[in-house]
């Protein structure tokens, strides 16, 4: 699996079946839209992919990893499944240096290994909407958080990591640029201010019309406290209980 549609048929082929997508890049478009406290080290032609959870990895990918693990032995459900792929998906490049960083790492300093919602822009896999999006900017001193849009799941998805194949350059790659699916001013306008002001309700997700949304039970488990979601799993029954001290 050399060239970089092998690799990404390859991916595609490995995780597409587990209920997550994956979207090619060059790191050299990352980089040159971030400071250069932001880049990534590597050289322009290098190849990364961005990994996604579309909403049916919580039946097809997160329950039957739960259901092969004791619950005791997991810190945190989600990112050691996804994480559990990701070992999968190096095994089947054994010739391939990946470096894989997770949505969650940091650096020393705090500061996000990856911007994933700008990786997941450049990749064409989801539109990253922000500030600058919005021609009359109506909320004048007050910070405002950017926002993904995934065309078919708007915001019923999760950026989980990206891959890069440090050692693969691809030096002419044509980019596909991510879909504008919230066109009209005032949508984004909504859209920004739902993300930022009422999160919680879910209604950024809904800016476009989706294909496809998690599950009243998936949406349940990502709503409630991390501290609370293994008495949660434990009560769905779905799981190994911790054993008694």
């Amino acid at each position: 699996m050399g060239s970089h549609v092998q690799i990404l048929e390859g991916l595609q082929g490995a995780l597409q079946p587990q209920g997550f997508e994956v979207y090619l890049f060059q790191v050299g478009w990352y980089n040159d839209i971030l400071e250069p406290s932001f880049h990534l080290s590597y050289p322009p032609d290098t190849l990364a992919f961005v990994v996604l959870s579309a909403p049916s990895m919580f039946e097809k990918s997160f329950k039957p990893f739960l259901a092969q693990h004791k619950l005791h032995n997991l810190r945190d459900p989600i990112d050691q499944c996804v994480a559990h792929h990701m070992g999968l998906v190096k095994e089947r490049f054994p010739q391939h240096k990946i470096d894989i960083n997770y949505d969650y790492e940091l650096h020393p300093n705090r500061r996000p290994k990856v911007l994933m919602q700008t990786a997941a822009h450049v990749s064409g896999a989801a539109y990253y909407y922000q500030r600058k999006d919005v021609e009359q900017d109506p909320w004048g001193q007050r910070k405002m958080f950017g926002v993904c849009v995934h065309p078919k799941f708007g915001g019923w998805f999760a950026i989980r990591a990206v891959l890069v194949f440090s050692e693969v350059h691809i030096p002419r790659l044509e980019q596909t640029p991510p879909i504008d699916c919230v066109p009209a001013q005032e949508d984004r306008i909504r859209l920004l201010e739902n993300f930022n002001f009422n999160w919680r309700d879910g209604k950024y997700r809904e800016v476009v019309a989706v294909e496809e949304r998690y599950s009243v039970e998936q949406t349940l488990y990502f709503s409630t406290p991390p501290a609370e979601r293994r008495k949660l799993l434990e009560q769905w029954g779905q799981v190994h209980p911790s054993p008694p001290c």
